[in-house]
């Protein structure tokens, strides 16, 4: 096949690589020699950027230094922040399709600025200039917003809550959260635990508190009681909901409160909320 392509000229072949993939693309200029030089035009790789591109660079909160579009795609892959860095934007290397993580300073979190109940601080894994951590509070209340005009269409997103669990987190497990998400036109509701599942504790629980937490369960929405994931950047998530942005723009209500176990609660660091295409 790569020996027919190469009758072709290099300006029909990169219009043909255009309507490929990026993971096709590269792929071919590692396959072909022959083939690298159009498969790594300009013509192929503007064809794989968003075509709001000029509003998404006027938002990067710093210069892109780029002398190729390729050298483009791959550098918003990596993520660049933007309005005033309290939003991170990235491409999926993969698709194309755009990812956003707002911020803990994007979202709306009851009582965030009281300082015996939260601490704004530096945080050495994160992108952000600041991260939040719970001090002690009886009850959290997070939400965030985005507008699907800053996302790719005709895709399922899902919305992921980034957080970490200090070692000196207490009163997280008692009863779980409620999350949700939130259009127009629809609202998905489910519940998950701010703290990954400890076996050990599980079983003592089971043995003291299983009655108790039984009790505590039944106050929340019915759910599954999701719990926090490892991410490879070194923080964990969890679901919030998901999806789907079809061609008319809205907004997205993205949410996590636990409100109705009065019980005191700390230790808990978030970096902000990522909505990402689902799989």
């Amino acid at each position: 096949m790569a020996t027919r392509l190469n009758m072709l000229p290099e300006d029909c072949l990169s219009t043909i690589l255009s309507l490929t993939s990026p993971a096709d693309a590269c792929r071919l200029t590692i396959a072909s020699s022959s083939l690298r030089s159009a498969a790594e035009s300009n013509t192929v790789w503007d064809r794989f950027l968003p075509s709001d591109l000029p509003r998404i660079i006027s938002r990067a909160h710093s210069q892109l230094d780029f002398s190729s579009k390729k050298q483009l795609y791959f550098q918003l892959c990596d993520s660049v922040l933007v309005d005033g860095g309290i939003r991170s934007f990235s491409l999926n290397k993969v698709s194309g399709k755009k990812c956003c993580l707002l911020s803990a300073r994007a979202l709306s979190i009851s009582l965030s600025n009281e300082p015996n109940h939260w601490s704004w601080a530096t945080h050495s894994e994160s992108r952000f200039s600041e991260v939040i951590e719970l001090k002690t509070i009886p009850s959290i209340e997070i939400e965030g917003r985005i507008d699907t005009e800053n996302l790719s269409p005709d895709t399922t997103y899902g919305a992921y809550l980034v957080i970490k669990v200090s070692d000196r987190a207490f009163g997280m497990d008692s009863i779980p959260s409620e999350t949700s998400v939130s259009t127009n036109e629809c609202s998905v509701t489910n519940t998950a635990y701010l703290c990954p599942l400890d076996n050990k504790k599980q079983q003592l629980e089971s043995l003291f508190f299983m009655n108790r937490r039984r009790m505590m369960e039944k106050r929340v929405v019915e759910g599954e009681g999701r719990r926090p994931s490892k991410r490879e950047d070194g923080w964990m998530e969890i679901e919030l909901g998901e999806f789907f942005v079809g061609e008319k723009s809205e907004e997205v209500k993205m949410n996590l409160m636990e409100v109705k176990g009065h019980q005191l609660k700390g230790g808990l660091i978030i970096e902000g909320i990522e909505v990402r295409p689902k799989c």
